[in-house]
């Protein structure tokens, strides 16, 4: 009996043809642009806040920011959903203050920056500078492997990796045995640089779901609150469990 794998289970290979490797890359080029978007806006929010806060605009400035940055952070969360597999649920700590609009300003504010969900968020926006940062070597990887990949179809050609003291280093492929070597390379740093794609977006969603997720439900009675649920596990589940079963029944037609 002859068990066919899914070319997504096949050990270090199986990255290229997984969709999720694809959706990782994309979620962390998003990242590159939003932590840049974010850092901006949080330093214009700081300067102006801390040079304005003698009269008392300034600290309006940052609470207002303080407050916005639950705003970004559901838009994080539903890209954590959409990119990272995960299933995070609105958190629902607010005070009942929050949600009452005959309740005055102040109070409305202070409910906000007492919810814990506030400060985790303004937390996680914080650390996506750092992840940003991370998401370069994967790129630089991968923006070097690829080209070299085709090597055999694009000969003789000069592939330039950057700068050492100053002087370029290229490398010239101008013969046949040459330019499978480069595609050999090619094709081992795009697995690496994949690999490093899934890693890197791996410690993204831990984030998401320590910092974007909500705690605490199971005390409310929430338990499907309280439990954040990963939905690439599930999906790798299931597709195991359909493949065995796929396999029980070859046999017994055998």
């Amino acid at each position: 009996m002859v068990s066919l794998r899914p070319l997504t289970s096949l050990p270090v290979v199986g990255v290229v043809a997984d969709g999720r490797t694809y959706r990782h890359l994309l979620y962390l080029l998003i990242a590159v642009l939003s932590a840049f978007v974010y850092s901006g806006l949080a330093t214009f929010a700081l300067a102006f806040g801390l040079v304005f806060s003698v009269v008392l605009v300034g600290i309006g400035v940052l609470i207002v920011a303080v407050i916005g940055s639950r705003l970004v952070a559901g838009l994080e969360r539903r890209l954590a959903n959409r990119l990272l597999g995960t299933d995070l649920a609105a958190p629902d700590d607010l005070p009942a203050a929050a949600d009452d609009g005959a309740a005055s300003a102040t109070a409305t504010v202070r409910a906000y920056l007492a919810a814990a969900s506030t400060w985790r968020g303004l937390g996680f926006l914080s650390l996506k500078f750092w992840v940003a940062l991370l998401v370069f070597a994967p790129v630089l990887v991968l923006a070097n492997a690829l080209p070299l990949v085709v090597a055999p179809a694009r000969y003789p050609f000069a592939q330039r990796f950057g700068e050492v003291n100053g002087d370029p280093v290229v490398w010239t492929v101008d013969a046949a045995p040459e330019a499978a070597l480069a595609a050999a390379v090619g094709v081992a740093g795009v697995l690496v640089g994949l690999h490093l794609t899934n890693l890197i977006a791996g410690g993204a969603r831990l984030m998401a779901v320590a910092l974007l997720g909500v705690e605490g439900g199971a005390a409310a009675g929430g338990e499907a609150d309280a439990v954040t649920v990963d939905r690439e596990v599930a999906d790798r589940g299931g597709r195991d469990n359909r493949g065995a079963g796929a396999a029980v029944d070859r046999g017994e037609a055998d």
